[in-house]
């Protein structure tokens, strides 16, 4: 399917006032680009649709209070579908079409597909919201500006050992590179913590039905399930797992911080821990009047927080890169925007607060630990 293609320019006019003639818009200055490449159709579209929106607000809100330095941001968005075939074709068009210097990807399997590209073609590929540890392997010019799921994953399995004091765990995951990299990194974390993982189930991408799995782990009589797994298979996947008797305590890690997934389960999330990777409106109050734009424009919350709060503060952190480049009067080329990521290093951001690129191509930020009660997310702890 050929990309969808859309193009977000919002400019400011100014008006230059000379004395005795009529005022004439000043000529706008040059627009700096950047690309977000997204799912915007296919199954994972009702995420990549709300982060794209995320993303379109915050060239708005910036080109509104004057852009880069004088210059609108113009971000060009092209659908991806969650694909990695589709997502190479909205790459090399980017990169070759539309001319950027760095564009905004997500969902593993795209971000790892298009590195090569990147790489090769010296532009900067922002991998945002996408957590396999693989992702921070993938060359010079791919970054991640969200932690890896052997920060957050490794937490909540420390966690389920050490503070809940489970002795044994079983592992359900989704059979894709996040499923199994996310897998992996609990196991290994739970064990070097001292418990045993009594079952370790793949289920396939494309699956409706996980009954052969959900019995192997009921058979296995676990002290705690995690799954890793994505959030659109997450609410069915738990369902099935309660609707087959298995009572235990559920971990997921933070595709599971999404009111949409408690609202599809109701009673079944109850006691379920995930983890999040950015502060609550209760910490922000930033992120409150972000939720209640959405109420007010949408009529509902975003699909998938806490990723709409990273996708937010994506066109910021690119726009604080192009700043960078225009005060030390660097050309705008992928090189130089992957150089002012490391040499800036550390960015103040809206939605997420302080975000550190460290050399290893990694990010450092605290884990935030939540249970459901009573259908909300209640805080349990937050650890590092």
């Amino acid at each position: 399917m050929k990309a969808m293609r859309r193009s977000l320019v919002v400019s400011a006019i100014l008006l230059a006032c000379t004395f005795g003639a009529q005022a004439q818009p000043a000529p706008a200055k040059t627009p700096l680009k950047f690309g977000l490449a997204m799912p915007l159709t296919g199954p994972q579209a009702l995420f990549g649709a709300d982060q794209a929106k995320a993303a379109q607000w915050a060239v708005q809100d910036i080109n509104a209070k004057g852009g880069i330095d004088g210059h609108p941001l113009e971000m060009v968005l092209l659908d991806t579908q969650a694909d990695p075939r589709l997502g190479i074709n909205a790459v090399n068009r980017l990169i070759n079409v539309d001319k950027v210097p760095v564009f905004v990807t997500a969902w593993s399997a795209v971000v790892k597909a298009v590195a090569p590209i990147a790489n090769r073609s010296k532009v900067l590929e922002l991998s945002v919201g996408a957590n396999s540890p693989d992702i921070a392997k993938l060359g010079d010019y791919v970054y991640t500006t969200y932690p890896l799921a052997d920060v957050d994953v490794r937490a909540q399995a420390r966690y389920a050992r050490e503070t809940l004091k489970k002795q044994t765990a079983a592992v359900l995951y989704i059979h894709n590179d996040s499923g199994v990299e996310g897998a992996r990194i609990y196991r290994d974390a739970f064990q070097e913590a001292g418990g045993k993982v009594v079952a370790y189930e793949a289920y396939d991408a494309q699956a409706t039905d996980y009954t052969g799995a959900l019995l192997k782990l009921r058979s296995a009589n676990p002290d705690i399930i995690h799954i890793q797994g994505l959030v659109s298979d997450l609410p069915q996947v738990v369902a099935q797992l309660r609707q087959l008797g298995l009572k235990q305590p559920i971990s997921t890690y933070s595709a599971g911080y999404n009111p949409k997934v408690v609202e599809q389960l109701g009673a079944a999330a109850e006691g379920m821990l995930v983890s999040a990777l950015a502060p609550s409106a209760e910490q922000n109050p930033n992120i409150a009047t972000f939720v209640e734009r959405w109420k007010e424009t949408e009529k509902r919350v975003p699909n998938g927080l806490p990723y709409t709060q990273y996708l937010y503060d994506a066109p910021f952190l690119v726009g604080q890169l192009y700043a960078h480049l225009l005060k030390t009067k660097q050309p705008l080329t992928g090189e130089n925007m992957k150089n002012a990521l490391v040499e800036v290093g550390k960015f103040d951001l809206p939605m997420t607060g302080v975000l550190e690129i460290t050399k290893d191509h990694r990010v450092n930020k605290p884990v935030y630990l939540y249970e459901v009660k009573g259908g909300q997310f209640v805080p349990v702890a937050a650890v590092k």
